[in-house]
């Protein structure tokens, strides 16, 4: 603990954004049509074989727009009131409004898209070959879908059934390697106390950009021989995390640090609160978090690095030391052990270890 206090509590400041993205929250519920929607389908699995769905035509020019107003109105009161996170709320407003606009544009070939579910489900697929054919991932077509399919339930209450894109399995996460490892910690160390916890807290317990910065003192309990992480993650789902004894010594340094920072700094203390990380002005945002882990990047030679690769190499060390998906998922805080799976796919460097140890003759 040689560097000054500046160092301490470099890389402070931005605003607090993230890249994480459900696909479905919140209530399901649909009430507000607005008397534009005479004709709906409240679920699809109540049409029998001999049954068929009505479709209203003539409509009068604008009343597309009118209703895409409506269902705009009804989404967003049901956005504000849901428990999404908050960048998944920005991102279904954007897809949402994105839909409006392209309907708008195409308004004469879906004058029914907003009348039943044949023309809602034809306008919205039409608009999912758009979005692919513009180069769209399938993940950012994915998530647009998502938005669109709540829109329509909170607005004409009308349930789609759109085939989503298909996203390709991935293969192992972008793990750090041994010695990138250690160099990022060894940069972190050299920054001051304060980003070397931070370092040794994403490399010891896995933990998201948005679940690190949002930590306060009392969410990391440490003795001299244990210690624990405890990590508000997405849907407001809290899990508790042991953490190594790297991580454990470093965070401990920082704490001594940064009751003796606020202490000379009153105004600051007033701020930062119970925060677990001091920036210049404040708390420390998820964007001075990232900030933090490209800075520690750019010293150990890996420009560029993100938090979440730092999450990657915490679930590899894990796969590696034997763990299995459910102590994987677990720690990691996975909705689903699909997502947990991908850590035990072989890179290609395991897999070429591997034959060469099964046909070394």
């Amino acid at each position: 603990m040689t560097a000054s206090t500046d160092n301490k509590i470099n890389n402070g400041s931005g605003n607090e954004t993230g890249n994480q993205v459900d696909d479905r929250g919140g209530d399901q519920s649909g009430d507000h049509n607005g008397g534009l929607v005479d004709n709906r389908v409240a679920d699809r699995r109540e049409i029998g074989a001999g049954n068929v769905v009505a479709i209203r035509t003539g409509l009068k020019p604008g009343s597309v727009t009118a209703a895409a107003e409506v269902a705009l109105a009804a989404f967003g009161t049901h956005l504000d009131r849901c428990a999404l996170a908050a960048n998944t709320v920005t991102a279904y407003r954007r897809q949402a409004f994105a839909y409006r606009d392209w309907l708008l544009a195409h308004a004469a070939e879906h004058a029914d898209a907003f009348v039943d579910l044949v023309g809602a489900e034809a306008a919205v697929t039409a608009w999912r070959r758009h979005l692919l054919a513009a180069g769209a991932s399938p993940a950012t077509v994915n998530q647009a879908l998502a938005a669109v399919t709540l829109l329509y339930e909170h607005g004409p209450a009308l349930r789609l059934a759109v085939k989503r894109a298909r996203v390709p399995k991935p293969g192992a996460p972008d793990a750090l390697t041994r010695a990138q490892e250690n160099a990022v910690r060894r940069a972190a160390d050299r920054r001051g106390p304060r980003d070397a916890a931070l370092i040794a807290l994403l490399l010891g317990a896995g933990a998201r950009a948005e679940e690190c910065q949002r930590l306060s003192v009392d969410d990391v309990p440490i003795t001299a021989r244990s210690g624990t992480a405890r990590l508000h993650g997405k849907g407001d789902e809290v899990r508790t995390v042991p953490l190594p004894v790297p991580a454990r010594e470093r965070l401990t340094a920082w704490l001594l640090v940064r009751a003796e920072l606020l202490a000379m700094r009153p105004a600051l203390a007033d701020t930062v609160g119970d925060g677990m990380w001091v920036g210049q002005r404040g708390r420390l945002s998820v964007d001075g978090v990232t900030d933090v882990v490209r800075a520690v990047g750019k010293d150990a030679g890996l420009p560029g690095l993100r938090p979440h690769r730092l999450r990657h190499t915490y679930a590899t060390r894990l796969r590696e030391a034997g763990a299995d998906h459910a102590q994987i998922q677990a720690l990691l805080g996975h909705a689903s052990i699909e997502t947990t799976a991908r850590y035990f796919r072989a890179s290609a460097t395991e897999v070429a270890e591997l034959v060469d140890r099964a046909l070394d003759y």
